[in-house]
């Protein structure tokens, strides 16, 4: 029963996440093993308690993830955590409370470790075994011994604590977590799952903080005490672009499994300095993994070097899928990290941030700057695009009006709970990580009181017809279970009519009499910033990527979704998106593909959605690109993702499984078994000459076509093939 109740509970958050997201993409999910006991270890923890509801929704196991027993001490999170078998973990962090007087060191060098205290209490407030905490978590120590009220001794010195006056402190108890550990073991040794957020709580940096050894406790705990374990450790890295605000995407990436090595298990055994230098090495390792599936810049001003100077190398008209814009951004960091004190480095930063810093006085994005129209051209794009936003914006106006009050109330809520939860933290930068969080609950609570309301209004609106009170509860009740589908119809609709909102400041600048220089000279500044990035990279990666080759192409990576968790994808995550694509079939088919007249979005995540124009068989005879070179790290758009794929064509219909980009071949599984692998050969090619065929054919029949001309019949190219 409490196995029906998680799937249950997990299916429901997973809606939430899709109307929430615009996109989730998992990479490496294939690693996970399918059996056995994982502990499942996640990092950045940027987002509170809508990153474990991702790694459930992704990874294809039932997880029991460590909560804080502060959290789960809430009534409705906490009946939703215990629905999911978490497992509560009190922190010592949470009951910390305020030491009286203050405290400071009366010979920094000579008695470092030799606290006196002012007005203090030591003997009634703190035990062998606590810990003392400066102000703003800018040092820890655990007492050692406790002399009088006003007199202790401390294991490590607090070297900043030098004022004269002293320094106000706080007492945090030594907690013991054995019930915690047996619980944990329990689960492994049951071939379960456990979850684990090792750096203790959320925050809001652009790095990871650093890990705490629990999640080694665990797992040479788990081995000591059953040997024929056979534990895995995966390391997953949350990345999300703009975690905090509503129709954000984000990509889940699943390490290789860990292995923990016997030897470490037997030094864990023996206890004492070994126990700790075996947890140790063991974190380390975790540590470095984490490091492998995370994007850790140093600071915002470098993630937006990276992020521009990623998109200057990327090819013209090569469409990115944003786990792929991840491992292109974690990349780019290692290079920068590693030579930024090159001076060719630097020099290309400081052009890169004055690039960047021409563009946002302009108002452009920087995949706007190579599109080339005539002003006729861009007068009637303009129009119809005006025309588009119009009467998607009319589309989008009715539920907007009826959730307004939801997003008032989200809103202000999450922005007090950002307050409270930044002045409650030594580690968070603006408290932006309790944002999405209390922007989901309070949805959640208000959404269905509202909707209740709103049918209360139409029962009451129909008390002016001749109708029996039967026929005026199914309307009031039709009204409450139709409200959400209007809500995400107008969600849906309102994105794409934003989309184009953003892409009309370019257009209306090729118009305006003056302004073609000020884009001509913007377009000559990218290109030789490309060139310098690109020589710059085709210089310096062989020094830590030996196998770079600027030429070589390497084939599209395994999928990053296996088979098993098919059915669950079509059954669930993408209910909400199927049932709106097929009421809005209509309208797309009058619009053109998406609702955007054979146009289509940028994929590049931070350049938020506005469109370019994009050949749609540049992808089958473009060839060569020396992104691919950095590592294999396209993937097949196929990957029978539960997440949402915004390409043009179904990867996973009529059996068919998509290689590359817009070619498909037949599923070979079911092909028949008795049959040569010589058949699968046959089939490929015979597909391939019917798509060269086709291309062929529709080409002489129109003749040369423009990039920017749509089709006649709404289509692209990929989606005749």
């Amino acid at each position: 029963m409490s196995l029906q109740i998680y799937d249950m509970v997990s299916f429901f958050f997973t809606l939430i996440l899709d109307i929430f997201f615009r996109e989730i993409r998992p990479r490496g999910v294939h690693k996970i093993p399918k059996k056995g006991p994982v502990i499942f270890v996640a990092a950045p923890h940027a987002n509170q308690f809508v990153d474990p509801l991702i790694l459930m929704r992704e990874c294809g196991r039932r997880i029991s993830f460590l909560a804080a027993k502060k959290s789960m001490d809430r009534p409705w999170i906490g009946a939703f955590a215990r629905s999911v078998n978490a497992i509560p973990v009190e922190r010592p962090q949470d009951l910390a409370k305020a030491g009286t007087g203050t405290i400071k060191l009366l010979d920094r060098y000579g008695e470092p470790l030799y606290i006196t205290g002012i007005n203090t209490r030591f003997t009634k407030e703190l035990m062998v075994g606590d810990t003392i905490q400066l102000p703003k978590d800018v040092g820890t120590s655990v007492v050692a011994e406790i002399i009088s009220d006003t007199e202790l001794l401390d294991l490590k010195a607090l070297e900043l604590l030098t004022t004269a006056e002293g320094s106000n402190y706080k007492c945090l108890p030594q907690m013991d977590q054995t019930n915690v550990y047996r619980t944990v073991f329990e689960r492994l040794d049951a071939g379960h799952c456990v979850g684990i957020f090792p750096e203790g709580g959320s925050h809001d940096r652009m790095e990871m903080l650093p890990l705490k050894a629990g999640v080694t406790i665990m797992a040479l705990g788990a081995m000591a005490a059953n040997p024929s374990l056979d534990l895995k450790i995966v390391c997953c890295g949350l990345n999300y672009f703009h975690a905090h605000r509503f129709r954000s995407r984000a990509v889940v990436e699943f390490g290789d499994p860990l292995s923990v090595p016997p030897e470490l298990v037997e030094q864990y055994k023996r206890g004492g300095s070994d126990k700790r230098e075996a947890c140790g090495k063991l974190l380390d390792t975790i540590y470095e993994a984490l490091r492998g599936v995370t994007l850790n810049a140093p600071d915002y001003e470098t993630l937006m070097v990276i992020q521009a100077a990623r998109r200057l190398y990327k090819p013209a008209h090569r469409k990115l899928q944003i786990s792929q814009v991840v491992e292109l951004n974690r990349r780019f960091v290692a290079g920068y990290m590693h030579f930024k004190d090159n001076p060719k480095v630097i020099e290309a930063k400081e052009k890169v941030m004055h690039y960047n810093t021409l563009l946002r006085y302009h108002g452009l994005r920087d995949h706007q700057v190579n599109i080339r129209r005539t002003r006729r051209e861009a007068v009637a794009l303009l129009i119809s695009r005006v025309i588009q936003m119009i009467f998607l914006s009319c589309l989008a106006l009715p539920g907007t009006l009826m959730n307004l009050p939801v997003a008032i109330v989200a809103r202000v809520i999450s922005n007090k709970k950002a307050k409270e939860a930044l002045a409650a933290s030594s580690v968070k930068i603006a408290g932006r990580d309790v944002l999405a969080t209390w922007k989901a609950l309070v949805a959640l609570g208000l959404s269905p009181v509202l909707y209740f309301f709103y049918s209360v209004l139409v029962f009451i609106y129909c008390g002016g017809y001749d109708f029996t009170l039967k026929k005026h509860l199914l309307i009031a009740w039709a009204a409450w279970a139709l409200i959400p589908f209007i809500t995400y119809a107008s969600i849906r609709f309102g994105e794409q009519g934003l989309d184009i909102f953003k892409s009309i400041r370019p257009l209306f600048l090729s118009i305006v009499p003056g302004e073609e220089n000020t884009i001509d000279a913007l377009r000559q500044a990218r290109a030789e910033l490309q060139k310098i990035i690109t020589d710059l990279i085709n210089e310096l990666a062989p020094e830590i990527y030996p196998d770079f080759d600027s030429t070589r192409i390497l084939d599209a990576s395994p999928n990053d979704r296996p088979t098993r968790s098919l059915s669950r994808s079509v059954s669930s995550t993408n209910l909400a998106q199927t049932i709106f694509n097929t009421a809005a079939q209509p309208l797309t088919q009058w619009l053109g593909q998406d609702g955007r007249f054979a146009w289509q979005r940028s994929d590049d995540p931070d350049g938020d959605d506005v469109y370019f124009f994009l050949n749609p068989m540049a992808a089958i005879r473009g060839g060569r690109s020396r992104v691919a070179s950095w590592g294999a790290i396209f993937t097949p758009t196929g990957d029978g993702s539960r997440s949402r794929n915004r390409s043009r064509t179904s990867s996973i219909s009529s059996g068919q499984i998509q290689l590359g980009e817009g070619f498909k071949i037949e599923a070979l599984t079911q092909l028949p078994r008795d049959k040569p692998f010589a058949e699968v050969t046959r089939r490929v090619r015979k597909q391939a000459q019917d798509v060269e065929g086709s291309t062929r054919s529709d080409t002489e029949g129109n003749g040369t076509e423009q990039l920017d001309q749509p089709k006649s019949n709404g289509t692209t190219r990929t989606e005749a093939t």
